[in-house]
């Protein structure tokens, strides 16, 4: 098991941090996700190596961007 953690930028109220976790949580191989409103952060538990790439399109397709890894 691998955990990440990413800045997404654009997130401005819980429906926000809802999109993202939703699409998020439809990533092949991620079993779990937490997003922080007030940090931006994103954190993501995986079973394997995680894929950033795979992570930012999820959070773009949300409509939000991913500022990088944490």
């Amino acid at each position: 098991m691998s955990t990440a953690t990413f800045t997404v930028t654009g997130m401005t109220c819980g429906h926000c941090v809802s999109s993202v976790k939703e699409e998020v949580s439809e990533v092949a191989g991620v079993t779990g996700v937490e997003v922080d409103l007030a940090s931006g952060l994103l954190t993501v538990d995986s079973d394997g190596p995680l894929d950033e790439a795979k992570i930012a399109a999820a959070v773009e397709e949300a409509g939000y961007a991913l500022a990088g890894q944490s």
